[in-house]
C-alpha cells in the first residue's frame, strides 16, 4: 500500500506520516504549505505541493506515485475564523474534499480515511458522546466536517469505496519537539502563551454546571491519535467496502481549571489563572465515549494529560527558548 496524506506537512499530519511510516507502509505528502511546514516531512518521504482543489494535480500525483489509500487531513480548522469566512471553509474543506474523492474515485483507490472533529456535535448535553449522539454543529468549520462525513459515506456507497471518518477531540503534545503545534489556536499553548509572556493564564467562565465550575473536555495524546489513523487503514485495507465514523479521545474528563494548574507544575510557573466571562457557545462538558473505537479497531489511548503537557511544553521551549524556567 502507499498512502497519500493530504495535509502531511501539518502539526497532526506530520504526527500520521511518522506513524505511518514506523508501521511500515508507504506514504507520500500532498500539502499546499499554507500553513503545513516541509521540514516535517521525514527524509525519503515524496511531498508534493498543491492544493485539494487542483483537480489535474491530484489525479497526476495518485498516479505518478500509485497511491492506494488516502488520509484526509487538509483543511481549514479555525472556528472563529470559519464564522468570518464561512465561503472560504466550505471551498477549501468541501469542495477540496468533493475533488479528491472524484479524483480517488476515478483512480480506483480503495481505500478513504477522513479527519473529522468533535466540532460535529455542537454542544451535547450529555455526560459522554457517542457516536449516536445528534450532531448539531456551531460554526461553519464543523457544519464542513459533517458535511464531508456525509460526503465520504455517499461516496462509499455509490462506489465500494472503503471509508473511515474520524471525530478527533481535544489534540494535544507532541512525538518530539519538532513536530510540536506552531499555532497558538488550543489551550496548551495558549496557556504556554501567556506563561511565557508573564500575563496569567485565562479561563472563559467559571460558573458551569461542573465539578469546578470551569469547561470539561476530553484531550487526547496527538501520537494516540496519530496510531488510530494507522489502525483505521489497516481495517480499510483488511474490509474493503467498509464504512466506519468513530470518536477519537480518552473518553476522560479534564476541566480547564485542572489543566492550567498542571501545566503550571509541569513548567515550573506558578501563575494562578484570572477568571473572564463565558464565551459564546461554549459548552459546558464534551467528552467522548471511546468505547466504538476499541470494539471496531483494537485501539485504545495509551498517553495521559501530563504526557501531552510535558513533550507539548519540550516543543514550545524549542520555539521560544526564553519561556524555559531555571
Amino acid at each position: 500500500m502507499t498512502w497519500l496524506i493530504t495535509g502531511g506537512a501539518g502539526y497532526i499530519g506530520a504526527h500520521v506520516v511518522r506513524a505511518m511510516t514506523e508501521a511500515g507502509e508507504q506514504t507520500v505528502v500532498y500539502d499546499d504549505l499554507s500553513t503545513g511546514i516541509a521540514a516535517r516531512v521525514p527524509d525519503g518521504v515524496p511531498l508534493v505541493q498543491g492544493s485539494t482543489l487542483d483537480a489535474e494535480l491530484v489525479a497526476r500525483t495518485l498516479a505518478d506515485q500509485d497511491v492506494t489509500g488516502v488520509v484526509h487531513l487538509a483543511a481549514k480548522k479555525q472556528v472563529g475564523e470559519s464564522v468570518d469566512r464561512p465561503l472560504h471553509y466550505y471551498r477549501e474543506n468541501v469542495e477540496g474534499l468533493r475533488v479528491l474523492l472524484e479524483a480517488v474515485t476515478t483512480a480506483g483507490v480503495p481505500s478513504f480515511v477522513f479527519s473529522s472533529s468533535a466540532a460535529v456535535y455542537g454542544m451535547p448535553d450529555v455526560e459522554l458522546v457517542t457516536e449516536e449522539t445528534p450532531c448539531v454543529p456551531m460554526s461553519p468549520y464543523g457544519e464542513t466536517k459533517l458535511a464531508g462525513e456525509w460526503l465520504v459515506r455517499a461516496t462509499g456507497r455509490a462506489t465500494g469505496l472503503s471509508t473511515a471518518s474520524l471525530r478527533y477531540f481535544n489534540v494535544a503534545g507532541a512525538a518530539s519537539p519538532e513536530l510540536a503545534d506552531t499555532g497558538v489556536f488550543n489551550i496548551v499553548p495558549m496557556v504556554f502563551e501567556k506563561l511565557t509572556e508573564n500575563a496569567p493564564p485565562r479561563i472563559f467562565g467559571d460558573d458551569y454546571a461542573t465539578p469546578d465550575g470551569t469547561c470539561v473536555r476530553d484531550y487526547i495524546h496527538v501520537v494516540d491519535l496519530a496510531e488510530a489513523h494507522v489502525a483505521a487503514a489497516r481495517a480499510l485495507q483488511a474490509s474493503p467496502g467498509r464504512a466506519i465514523t468513530l470518536n477519537i479521545g480518552r473518553g476522560e474528563g479534564v476541566s480547564v481549571r485542572e489543566m492550567i494548574d498542571n501545566i503550571n507544575a509541569i513548567t515550573g510557573y506558578d501563575r494562578p489563572p484570572t477568571v473572564h466571562p463565558r464565551r459564546p457557545g461554549d459548552p459546558a462538558r464534551v467528552v467522548a465515549s471511546a468505547d466504538r473505537i476499541t470494539t471496531e479497531l483494537g485501539w485504545k489511548a495509551k498517553r495521559d494529560i501530563q504526557d501531552m503537557i510535558t513533550s507539548a511544553w519540550e516543543g514550545w521551549v524549542r520555539l521560544h527558548p526564553g519561556a524555559a524556567r531555571a
